[in-house]
Formats: structure tokens, C-alpha cells, sequence
């Protein structure tokens, strides 16, 4: 069942999705060579709390691992698409990409987003990832409109990352957000007419994340059970934005 959001619990929504977009902008001014991705999560863990908000990932059940995600924050590197573990291990270094995607519950809403920001010099095709993935997003957003479908949004994500040489990866998905980190519907990145195809109404939250390869599309988890790599080994990018559908149009809950 999809759940459609009152104009009231869109303003809750909007002060969740306004918390996440803070962290995403902060942690991004930490990201540099010789950070740990643990660096990152504790920072991370630290302004969730101090902003009288809960984790929305730590403690979170996931089904496929069988345990609980025990970050707040997920640091996929380079050919990590998502879910990766932060690690003290892990340092950054220059020519690295790393997503930055959070979660928040305050006051009982939800807000969810990523981005992909690269460690010092990264190679012309690597900016080209970059760009080429927030802009499948960016027009994406234009098409999270009262009366389109969602096959909409989702082929349009696939058409501009498919034009441009790279590829979708299929195993993972948007979702609906609001209450509940995941609600109704998923939404992929792709077209797959077996999937539902719903027509979007007012007061539906859409938490659209394209997550996409430089390479091929497949992808593994590794033995941790959470962390998704690229099976060829190849960057992958992903940004993320959590979208009301309006009766004005399509409103990013997730910056300002």
C-alpha cells in the first residue's frame, strides 16, 4: 500500500530531509586524502544526535543480510555502489570516490539522501560518472509530477545513464519514505514492465536514488553481507533525493 502524505506530515518530512542535507554538506567539506571512513561516521553520528535526531540506518534490520546495519552512515569507495561499512581501516586518497548516503528520523518522519564526492585529482571519465548520475537524478525530479507514472521517472534515470555509456545497476532500488524508512513503492532505476507501474498522486514521497556503473551493471555483496560492489571491479556513483509529488509540481524534500 502506498501512504500519501498530509500537507502537515510534509512539513515534518521537509525539517528530516533539511537535517540530512546539513550532514551530507558538512561531511562533504571533511572528505580528503588521508580521512578514515570512520572518521566520517563518527562526525556523522555526532551531528544526527546533537540535532535531537535518531540514526535512521544504525540498528536498521535488513532481510538479506539477516542482521542489523550497524553505521549510521554508509561509505561506498570506488567500486562500493552501496552499503558500505565504515572502517578505520579505510583511508581516502586522492583519485577515490566516496557516496555519502544517511538516513534521519525526527519527530517521527524520515528523511533519507547520498551523494558521491571524489578525494582530490579523479580521472575525466570518473567527473563524467559523477555528472552524468546527478543529472539522471536531476531529471528525474522533473518527472515526479501528479499524473505521470512511475515507469516516468524510472526510464528516465535509465535513458540518460544508458545514452552516455554507462550502466544501471539493477539489484537495488528507490523506495517510498516517510514513517517508515522503506515504504511503498520500490522504484528502480530501469524500466521492467513486471514490476507496478503506479500513477503518482499528491502526497506521495519518492526517495529516488539512480545507483550507476562505469562499467557493467551486475554487482555482489560482499562476505560483511552488506557492502555492494561492481562485479567487474569498475567506479559506480550515487546520489540521492527524497521527492513529494504536489499539486505545484515535484518539491525535493531533501535540500533547501
Amino acid at each position: 500500500m502506498i501512504v500519501r502524505k498530509s500537507p502537515s506530515e510534509l512539513e515534518y518530512m521537509r525539517r528530516s530531509g533539511l537535517l540530512v542535507y546539513q550532514i551530507l554538506q558538512e561531511l562533504a567539506k571533511l572528505v580528503k586524502e588521508g580521512v578514515t571512513t570512520q572518521d566520517l561516521e563518527v562526525a556523522a553520528e555526532k551531528m544526527v544526535r546533537d540535532a535531537g535526531a535518531k540514526p535512521a540506518f544504525k540498528g536498521y534490520y535488513v532481510p538479506a543480510a539477516g542482521a542489523k546495519f550497524p553505521f549510521v552512515l554508509c561509505a561506498s569507495v570506488n567500486e562500493q555502489i552501496v552499503h558500505g561499512m565504515p572502517s578505520a581501516k579505510r583511508k581516502l586518497k586522492s583519485g577515490d570516490i566516496i557516496s555519502l548516503d544517511t538516513g534521519v528520523q525526527l519527530e517521527g518522519y524520515y528523511g533519507d539522501s547520498a551523494i558521491t564526492v571524489p578525494i582530490g585529482e579523479v580521472s575525466e571519465e570518473t567527473k563524467r560518472l559523477l555528472k552524468v548520475t546527478e543529472e539522471s537524478l536531476e531529471l528525474a525530479i522533473h518527472q515526479v509530477q501528479a499524473g505521470n507514472r512511475l515507469f516516468d521517472v524510472s526510464g528516465t534515470v535509465q535513458k540518460h545513464v544508458e545514452a552516455n555509456g554507462f550502466s544501471i545497476v539493477r539489484e537495488f532500488v528507490g523506495h517510498g519514505i516517510g514513517t517508515q524508512l522503506h515504504e511503498e513503492p520500490q522504484i528502480p532505476n530501469y524500466v521492467d514492465r513486471r514490476n507496478p507501474n503506479p500513477r503518482l498522486k499528491p502526497g506521495m514521497v519518492l526517495a529516488v536514488e539512480p545507483m550507476v556503473n562505469a562499467g557493467k551493471p551486475e554487482s555482489r555483496v560482499l562476505s560483511d553481507k552488506f557492502t555492494a560492489v561492481t562485479k567487474d571491479g569498475s567506479y559506480s556513483a550515487h546520489f540521492e533525493h527524497c521527492i513529494a509529488v504536489t499539486d505545484n509540481g515535484p518539491w525535493v524534500l531533501t535540500r533547501p
